[in-house]
């Protein structure tokens, strides 16, 4: 098994409003203990944790909307 050193960095990618985008393989674990692993050569991981397949992402954050802001930041203002 190489390791990072052999590989090069690892890239992460921050969706914004979304999950994740781990360039994998990947060896994800838990803070239980539990360790998910995805053979996957991108694994999407839940920014939102409300996933049903946390911690990887099955696009639940596309159901909830999050609350306009305007332009002074505050939310329900247009």
């Amino acid at each position: 098994m190489s390791s990072n050193a052999d590989r090069g960095a690892t890239r992460v990618v921050v969706v914004p409003n979304g999950p994740l985008l781990v360039e994998g393989p990947v060896e994800v674990v838990l803070p239980d203990g539990t360790v998910r692993l995805s053979e996957r050569p991108v694994v999407a991981l839940c920014a939102c944790r409300r996933s049903r397949t946390y911690p990887f992402c099955d696009t639940s954050h596309r159901r909830h909307s999050r609350p306009q802001r305007g332009p002074d930041g505050v939310a329900g203002q247009a």
